[in-house]
């Protein structure tokens, strides 16, 4: 597919004067009473990129309940005690997700510039738990410099390292012995892999399509999802090719991908299958929005969605799949779409959060 014009958005440098402070968000729809007690397992929580609050969200009958995390909320990782940690650019949240109440916001140990919105503002974006759930590693994006890897002591609820990455990481995984972790550089075309004991890093250049055009360039990796099995990263690109890593060599494979449409978010279900969640066109050749079902093998269905949109997770059963419209560039609206994997229902929005973002399943 060839590039596509430059436009607004998560192609290109940030321009023009900074974004203004975010509003404070409006409170919770009065349609949906919030449930006595601790917050239901099955509820899901988004991240309000447009607002200052996380959302609780059930997945029937919508929004119940926000608590205020910070501005501009972008990623978020929920652990087995029932915590969530939240990436904002004031820094990273903890939010008692059963009392739904904010603990702590834990400020980052680099320096960000001013408190702004939007998709180029400084602060936390991508974030992952060790499996242990000893420690959080957050991806913080520095305007116009390369971004920092930092870890937090979930313990102590502070920052007790920090190490240079590649630029603007949308995205930061785990490997299944929480041995490295893996952060993915947007607008330098990369992974770095971190180990945890030392901090010792390794770039590895992720460009299926090449770096021609640098920050102005659409084919950049965004969000990447650790196979399980093997290990290796799989880095959708355009609907049209898949970038699997080698974390070990630092090689990469390329496979065929046919919703030819620019992609975001990604996950995987319980038995492996890769759900990829597309935004919409970037050129007049491309695509609709869409969540492309990927089975282990390579096979793929594509179920189209209504609307651009930005993350997904999947139920715990593997059967249905949650969309966030929220969106990093302009397009975006308020909810998720609900997606049946089997395919057996068509797919339902939701009315849910401000500009959602990053999605986990409590």
């Amino acid at each position: 597919m060839a590039a596509a014009a430059v436009l607004a958005g998560c192609a290109g440098e940030a321009t023009g004067t900074p974004d203004a402070p975010a509003a404070k968000s409006p409170a919770a729809s009065s349609s949906v009473r919030a449930p006595a007690g601790s917050t239901p397992d099955g509820t899901l929580l988004v991240a309000d990129f447009g607002g200052d609050t996380v959302t609780f969200v059930d997945p029937e009958r919508g929004a119940f309940d926000r608590v205020e995390v910070g501005t501009a909320p972008y990623g978020l990782v929920v652990g087995a005690d029932g915590r969530a940690w939240v990436t904002t650019a004031e820094g990273v949240a903890v939010v008692d997700t059963r009392t739904r109440t904010r603990l702590a916001r834990i400020p980052y140990g680099t320096e960000t510039g001013p408190v702004t919105t939007g998709e180029y503002r400084g602060g936390g974006m991508g974030i992952a738990l060790a499996p242990d759930g000893r420690h959080v590693y957050v991806g913080v994006n520095v305007p116009d410099a390369e971004g920092v890897l930092e870890v937090i002591d979930t313990g102590a609820r502070e920052v007790t390292g920090t190490v240079p990455v590649g630029r603007r990481p949308f995205d930061v995984d785990v490997s299944p012995d929480g041995d490295e972790v893996y952060a993915t550089g947007h607008d330098s075309f990369d992974v770095t892999s971190v180990r945890t004991d030392s901090l010792r890093t390794r770039r590895m250049e992720v460009a299926p399509y090449g770096t021609e055009g640098g920050l102005g360039s659409w084919l950049k990796p965004h969000y990447a999802v650790v196979r399980p099995g093997d290990g290796k990263l799989l880095l959708p690109f355009e609907g049209e090719r898949l970038a699997v890593l080698d974390p070990r060599t630092g090689e990469v494979a390329v496979e065929p991908m046919t919703a030819n449409t620019h992609q975001h978010g990604a996950t995987t279900t319980p038995d492996g299958t890769l759900l990829v969640v597309g935004t919409g066109p970037i050129a007049s050749d491309d695509e609709d929005a869409s969540l492309t079902v990927r089975e282990p093998d390579g096979s793929e269905r594509v179920i189209g969605l209504d609307g651009p949109h930005e993350d997904v997770a999947v139920s715990e059963d593997g059967r249905t799949a949650y969309v966030t419209g929220g969106f990093t560039r302009d397009g975006y609206w308020n909810g998720i779409t609900v997606v049946d994997l089997a395919g057996k229902k068509d797919p339902v929005r939701l009315a849910a959060g401000e500009r959602p973002l990053g999605i986990a399943v409590l």
